[in-house]
């Protein structure tokens, strides 16, 4: 494969991927705007996030099957089609009940466009190759919290929240162009599937059991819920909390997001010494020692901004690290039904997720040590399920004839 190629690969793929967490960071912002408008409270908007990631969620389960049936494209144009569609009407939006149910449907749509994504790195790249070509995703994936609320609170400060879903739109528009045009049809339609709910279930249920898939997807999935709980929580944290503006609050989520984007290029480069699981247990254990500390602080009230800001930071850094390694190792030991894996994973890591953002809703008002707490909890519990899963997985993973095999352990 050619440099250029393989460049623009990369970058539709990313830009594909990174769809997901624009549609999540940009509007952040102007939650404060947004329930002055709708006559609502900022928890209650905070709930938009809940249903989004629901949304998702459930998405991905749908999309997994239609991939593997009918190839790679169709399903990813009706998708991204519906992400426009209700896009366009969160431009238009009145009340908050209205809005939750739309921020659902835009998070169908946008789903299509992550378990594709997802599943065509598998199809195009070799087993051993996935960790790094997920880092490189990573850095183009991780542009996006840095871009989108900086963006979305310039937006939101000179014009209006409503514009923000008016670019998102936009986006959508472009990505759809650019992956029917740029990406070749890496799979060919599987007529042997049936999308009968019966044969999907027990589809599912064969990937849910394979012991490398159920270690990997739940460590990575649990442990990334942390994110998803920052994410929800910062609105509240920086701008009711701490009281910054929402510009300030833009340029502080991305500077956050470097931690990930450079822990995320790192990894590409300690996987040159060291294998993916060597790196998900180092990270993790990081991961635990920096929660308990964060948790330590926030209940004895030692938590400042600058302090609070420095312990997410390297909160996010060990997460950018542990998670293109469990993405890799979670869809190793699959080919024929990888986008099946992909979507079930994405589920499994979204549906966590929505789960965290829905406690960060509840619990969540005018102070920092439950966000603490749910991230602690999380971090220590993937930790757990990694060293339990480990002994049940087998040291070989077949691949397809044509892929040579990768050695786990």
């Amino acid at each position: 494969m050619s440099k250029a190629r393989y460049f623009k690969l990369i970058l539709i793929l990313g830009s594909l991927t990174a769809l997901g967490p624009f549609s999540i960071d940009m509007y952040l912002p102007g939650f404060s705007g947004i329930a002055k408008d709708l006559n609502t409270t900022v928890a209650n908007v905070s709930m938009t996030l809940s249903s989004y990631f629901i949304g998702i969620s459930a998405g991905q389960l749908l999309y997994g099957p239609l991939l593997d049936r009918f190839g790679r494209k169709k399903p990813l144009f009706i998708g991204l089609l519906v992400y426009i569609l209700a896009s366009l009407d969160c431009v238009y939006v009145t009340n908050i009940d209205t809005f939750i149910g739309l921020r659902f449907i835009q998070a169908i749509g946008s789903c299509a466009a992550t378990v594709a994504s997802v599943s065509m790195v598998r199809d195009l790249f070799p087993v051993k190759d996935i960790p790094k070509v997920f880092s490189l995703l990573m850095l183009v994936v991780g542009l996006s919290p840095m871009l989108a609320p900086t963006i979305g609170g310039y937006v939101t400060a000179y014009y209006s929240w409503h514009t923000v879903f008016f670019i998102l739109m936009c986006m959508g528009i472009l990505i759809l162009l650019a992956s029917q045009i740029g990406l070749p049809n890496t799979y060919e339609p599987d007529t042997s599937i049936s999308l009968k709910p019966k044969p999907i279930i027990t589809n599912f249920i064969s990937i849910v059991k394979e012991p490398q898939f159920y270690t990997y997807a739940f460590t990575g999935a649990i442990a990334f819920s942390g994110l998803f709980t920052y994410v929800a929580a910062s609105p509240i944290l920086f701008m009711d909390i701490f009281n910054v503006d929402a510009k300030t609050y833009g340029w502080i989520f991305a500077f956050m997001s470097l931690s990930f984007i450079g822990a995320s290029q790192l990894n590409s480069l300690l996987l040159r010494k060291f294998s993916s699981e060597q790196m998900i247990f180092g990270a993790l254990i990081t991961q635990s020692i920096i929660s308990v500390v964060f948790l330590l602080l926030a209940i004895n009230g030692l938590l400042g901004l600058y302090t609070t800001i420095a312990m997410l930071f390297l909160f996010l850094a060990c997460l950018g690290i542990s998670n293109p390694n469990t993405a890799g190792l979670t869809l190793a030991p699959f080919s024929r039904n990888a986008g099946s894996a992909s979507a079930l994973m994405g589920a499994i890591q979204l549906g966590l997720g929505a789960l965290a953002s829905f406690a960060v809703g509840v619990f969540v008002k005018d102070s920092i040590t439950p966000m603490v707490v749910i991230m602690a909890s999380t971090t220590i519990a993937a930790f757990l399920i990694l060293m339990v899963g480990k002994r049940n997985i087998k040291k070989t993973i077949a691949t397809s004839p044509n892929e040579e095999i990768a050695i786990i352990h």
